[in-house]
């Protein structure tokens, strides 16, 4: 991974799990319309206009849209069909989930109008836009009270008595823990929230969880005098958020497939059924163990004045969020796609003036990985379990992903 750093990044604000507005590159230029690439970014534009303020809600609008999407252009590979069930798919989704104006419906009502304009009239494209109509109530109905509208995604929680160890508030806002209605949601593929869940974290006089927050103590420090400039960089761009952090990989990853147009539209839906479930995981396992974060820690230790470079997220350490996201981005991307990629380049709200290039998804985890423990919300072990967990849930789930088209 090489950079190049414009600006120097001072007091970035935490994002949590708030997705936000962000770019997306133009449409490549090409004699034919890319329906799938086009349709990415109708999805990112409408998301990013009325975002949720968790960001697996905003996971499974992608998800609802694309799994619709994909359920409908399998039933037929001609082109009219396909493209017209696709648009109408992931429209009709869009619609029901974040066209929450009528100035918001009206450019979603535009943009189909757009592809379907471009589709010559006859039986074809009726039939996909029925099918692609057909499918997205489908997928709609499907996740009615899954569990994950907001409110029930940060349903509040008993914090459990302070004890060595155990997460309590942390500052500056000391706010209740978030994201722990996750655990409870209805998933997609996996059986239950701890089928995969990790085992216990190491005990905290034990050698690993001795060297880990030492090395966050060093390193992740807002005055560290050993973090270097790159470090405080990695640790930066990655403090975005991960669903809008991987916007960008996805649409590379499409942009440069050589699959037919069904498995296009396959791979933005596996990645986003994965992306909700992994999240399940993750506050199972968060909340099952209930693991304090580096701050609490070092400060009972004694260091009472020590704050992390970037402030915690509002949730336990083990295992990283963002890490079971780069883990399952990771896994997908790869089976998918293959481990590296065409070389493309990222922005991220969180450091702004720096552009990062990316040439294989191992890159993007190994920076998450560190960007986590650089920043001083966690530990190096709580990082690489994150990896394993979200690798662990997008292997079963890529393997168990037909079980949605049936």
């Amino acid at each position: 991974m090489r950079y190049r750093a414009a600006l120097a990044v001072l007091g970035v604000t935490a994002l949590g799990a708030v997705s936000l507005a962000v770019s997306t590159p133009a449409l490549a230029s090409a004699s034919r319309t890319d329906t799938v690439l086009e349709w990415y970014d109708v999805t990112v534009r409408a998301v990013a206009a009325e975002p949720s303020p968790t960001q697996i809600t905003n996971n499974r609008t992608w998800a609802i849209g694309w799994l619709a999407a994909t359920r409908a252009v399998r039933r037929d590979r001609a082109v009219n069909f396909a493209d017209a069930a696709l648009a109408t798919a992931v429209h009709d989704s869009l619609v029901g989930l974040v066209a929450n104006t009528p100035a918001r419906k009206a450019e979603l009502d535009s943009a189909l109008a757009n592809t379907l304009a471009r589709i010559p009239d006859g039986r074809d494209k009726s039939r996909g836009i029925a099918e692609g109509s057909a499918q997205a109530r489908r997928a709609l109905a499907e996740r009615t009270d899954d569990g994950l509208e907001p409110a029930q995604v940060n349903a509040p929680v008993v914090v459990p008595n302070p004890a060595p160890g155990v997460w309590q508030p942390t500052p500056p806002a000391y706010s209740a823990p978030i994201q722990s209605g996750n655990r409870t949601a209805k998933p997609y593929l996996l059986h239950r929230a701890d089928q995969f869940r990790p085992p216990a974290p190491p005990a905290l006089d034990s050698a690993r969880y001795r060297a880990d927050l030492a090395e966050v103590e060093a390193y992740g420090s807002a005055t560290s005098t050993v973090r270097t400039q790159a470090q405080t960089d990695v640790a930066s761009f990655w403090y975005q958020g991960s669903q809008t952090g991987f916007l960008t990989p996805l649409r590379a990853a499409l942009q440069h497939s050589r699959g037919s147009l069904a498995d296009r539209v396959r791979l933005v839906a596996e990645f986003n059924v994965i992306a909700v479930d992994t999240q399940i995981a993750t506050s199972d396992a968060k909340f099952a163990y209930w693991l304090w974060r580096p701050v609490t820690a070092i400060r009972a230790a004694g260091e009472t004045d020590w704050t992390p470079l970037h402030v915690t997220p509002a949730h336990p350490d083990y295992p990283s969020g963002h890490a079971t996201y780069a883990g399952f981005a990771e896994q997908v991307l790869t089976a998918l796609t293959g481990p590296k990629t065409a070389p493309f380049t990222q922005t991220s709200p969180t450091a702004p003036g720096l552009t990062f290039t990316y040439r294989a998804w191992t890159e993007i985890t190994r920076d998450t990985v560190n960007a986590r423990v650089w920043s001083g919300i966690h530990t190096r072990l709580a990082d690489e379990v994150g990896v394993r967990l979200g690798k662990d849930v997008a292997r079963y789930e890529l393997g168990a992903f037909d079980r949605l088209l049936r």
